[in-house]
């Protein structure tokens, strides 16, 4: 399980969580993933967790969604969150 970040065209973080990560982060380009991104595009993956099951990957991202935005920009410029490793993407 993955829980990953997503910057929009108008510069909002997204944060969801998923099975697949490649597969999921596809279909928020192609516009049929959630709506808050469908009106936000393009999307580019920032940053994602791995999360042992879809319990803790549910916790980390409602967790994270309670960040103010300078948290989770520190917590991607740290490459941590609440103790896990949070991987940065280019």
């Amino acid at each position: 399980m993955f829980v990953y970040i997503l910057s929009c065209r108008d510069g909002s973080l997204y944060t969801g969580w998923t099975d697949n990560l490649d597969r999921r982060v596809q279909s928020h380009l192609d516009g049929r993933a959630a709506k808050y991104t469908r009106s936000r595009l393009p999307v580019r993956l920032v940053g994602w967790m791995r999360a042992e099951d879809s319990s803790q990957a549910k916790s980390l991202e409602a967790r994270f969604k309670q960040l103010s935005r300078q948290e989770k920009l520190a917590a991607l410029a740290e490459g941590k969150a609440f103790g896990v490793r949070l991987h940065k993407t280019r």
